[in-house]
């Protein structure tokens, strides 16, 4: 287990920017950084550096055919990891952006294939907490925000409450305290002029539905 300097608070709605900037020190060096997202503690690490994904493959001991979603800052980071962004894709993206929704578009064929898990595909998110979008920000890139926790375990709302197998393999864990807890985001894959719901979490099917989006309910 790592020792207690790996823990470093954070200040939830202003987070300090020697906090972040320390943050963003270790994510440009391959390393993992636990932060805080709007409902649970996410694990993050260079998106684009194949090395640190395959890190945090390894943390949460998940099957490398599942992919890991990305945070980005702003809309035009886009361009880094797609090929392209659907009419369905963008109306998800205006509407819900930034928030608890993750929109699944066409990969670039030049990510690196551990990111996408073979699939061709990428999941996208901006997040809405002050910690996560100026940690994504200052990086200048997108960050994985795969959440905190053991494959096949809950997510987890509180820093004391991380499994050992976390913070013994991240280099920096970012505590701004208690988050929500309740479930993730919800998954959309808007590859196609038709979205499809692959998980149902904090934007639920009935309010993308309201919102004028052809999704099974």
């Amino acid at each position: 287990m790592r020792q207690n300097s790996i823990f470093r608070k954070v200040a939830a709605t202003e987070p300090e920017p020697w906090v972040i900037a320390d943050a963003v020190k270790v994510l440009k060096k391959g390393g993992l950084v636990v932060f805080p997202t709007t409902g649970l503690y996410g694990l993050g690490a260079d998106a684009l550096n194949p090395a640190a994904v395959e890190r945090v493959y390894r943390a949460k001991q998940r099957a490398s055919a599942k992919p890991i979603l990305v945070l980005i800052a702003e809309i035009p980071e886009l361009k880094k990891l797609c090929t392209e962004v659907t009419k369905t894709a963008a109306g998800l993206m205006g509407l819900f952006w930034p928030g608890r929704l993750t929109v699944v578009v066409k990969a670039r064929p030049d990510l690196p294939g551990v990111l996408t898990g073979g699939t061709g595909k990428i999941g996208i998110r901006m997040s809405r907490h002050p910690v996560a979008r100026s940690l994504v920000k200052a990086f200048g890139g997108p960050v994985t925000a795969t959440s905190a926790n053991l494959s096949g375990q809950k997510g987890c709302a509180a820093v004391a409450k991380l499994d050992p197998g976390i913070t013994g393999a991240v280099d920096l864990v970012l505590d701004a305290g208690p988050l929500k807890g309740d479930i993730g985001s919800t998954v959309v894959d808007a590859t196609t002029e038709r979205p499809v719901v692959l998980r149902e979490g904090a934007i639920s099917k009935k309010r993308l539905a309201m919102a004028g989006f052809d999704v099974d309910i």
